[in-house]
């Protein structure tokens, strides 16, 4: 009887078939991007997030708090600024695609909002369900609140990335200089004037456009060589350390609990500007990602992500939970419930970061196909129905046709 084929063959194999259904005119340094940032996303809460197990409740710390010197962990892992240039990119290219096929706005809209919101529905309901268990088991309240807070706070992602997604057909040519002036004059009015801390909310919106602006500008051209790529990048450090080292404003680039201001929540102008500089350093590493995509491997382990972008997004914070709550069964832990105030603490924070792994795995595999729309457009005969034929989800092992959508 022959040997069955090894795990580096099967691999090997499958990262084949990925790489044959791959149409040569795809820009794999934007699909290298999405992943990049959505694992940055995922690793810097799990390395801030700490549930400390005080007594009989659990409550939300961060060792940027205690350890403030830990800020540039922040700097590496808030990676929001490129997702949001990369939806704008490809939102742009996409709804350009679709309105010269002739699409519909509706259908096309359609179509990428359905994929957004898709995974959340099962996310509501799996937090629903446990969040009424554990109060009927008298769980502690503020501990219920504190868990479902977590497990829900990458919804106003998703929910401001709709919203520029539905208005792309009127940001596609808008000029990024405009929101950043609005959030230039938000963060004067607020911190200058002494105006209404619910001013802020403004930047919410405005704040993320820039970057989905920047997108937008990507998709026309305007950046495609280095110079402005450069100018984003030095013009961002240098604004962002000048508003940290002498307008006042925090050096963490994430919410630190207890803090009196947040970069992030809502976003600020260093946060903002921090975003400029990480879109240059993303647009210049263009050409190195579009190189290292040609390997095999590396380009099934993107593909495999941006297939399953929201539903790692929308279930690293249950993971998390979920080690957190298991591991309370044998005590306290360090590095999952005791206090993030120590260098020890992010030593043994670190160790449970592969344990996290394994968790969003399994969450990955109950949920991804919440993800994949069953019911998405085929075409019927070879106009579809509706004009072009039309393919939105890239699967592996099957040839995307409209590369241009980065599904």
């Amino acid at each position: 009887m022959a040997d069955s084929p090894s795990l580096t063959t099967r691999l090997r194999t499958a990262a084949a078939r990925v790489e044959a259904g791959t149409p040569a005119e795809r820009d794999r340094a934007v699909d290298a991007l999405r992943a990049l940032a959505i694992l940055g996303v995922v690793l810097g809460h799990w390395l801030v997030t700490a549930l400390v197990a005080d007594g009989g409740a659990l409550r939300t710390a961060s060792p940027l708090g205690s350890m403030p010197r830990l800020a540039p962990v922040s700097w590496v892992f808030q990676t929001l600024a490129v997702f949001f240039l990369v939806g704008g990119h490809v939102a742009t290219r996409s709804q350009a695609s679709a309105r010269a096929r002739g699409v519909p706005y509706g259908c096309w809209v359609g179509v990428r909002l359905r994929r957004l919101f898709r995974p959340v529905a099962a996310l509501l309901a799996l937090w629903t369900v446990a969040a009424v268990a554990l109060l009927l088991t008298g769980a502690d309240a503020g501990t219920v609140r504190t868990l479902v807070k977590l497990a829900l706070s990458p919804l106003w992602f998703l929910l401001v990335l709709a919203a520029l997604t539905a208005a792309t057909p009127l940001l596609a040519r808008l000029n990024p200089l405009w929101p950043l002036a609005v959030v230039l004059h938000v963060d004067l009015v607020r911190f200058g004037l002494g105006g209404p801390s619910w001013l802020g909310w403004v930047n919410l919106p405005a704040g993320w456009l820039v970057p989905y602006a920047l997108g937008a500008a990507w998709t026309r051209g305007e950046l495609a060589g280095r110079r402005a790529a450069v100018a984003l990048l030095a013009g961002g450090t240098a604004a962002t350390a000048g508003l940290v080292l002498w307008a006042g404003y925090p050096a963490s680039m994430v919410g630190v609990p207890g803090a009196a201001v947040s970069n992030l929540d809502p976003p600020t102008l260093a946060a903002v500007t921090f975003g400029l500089a990480q879109c240059g350093l993303a647009l210049l590493l263009r050409d190195r990602l579009r190189a290292m995509m040609r390997r095999p491997l590396a380009w099934a382990g993107v593909t495999l992500v941006n297939l399953s972008a929201m539903t790692i997004f929308l279930w690293h914070q249950t993971s998390l939970m979920a080690t957190t709550a298991l591991g309370l069964l044998a005590g306290r832990l360090p590095g999952l419930h005791t206090r993030p105030d120590a260098l020890g603490w992010v030593a043994f924070r670190l160790a449970w970061l592969p344990v996290f792994g394994c968790v969003l795995v399994l969450c990955w595999t109950a949920f991804r196909h919440r993800e994949q729309d069953p019911h998405r457009a085929r075409p019927k005969g070879r106009n579809g129905g509706g004009g072009s034929r039309v393919v939105l989800v890239h699967r592996p092992g099957h040839r995307t046709r409209g590369a241009s959508d980065h599904a």
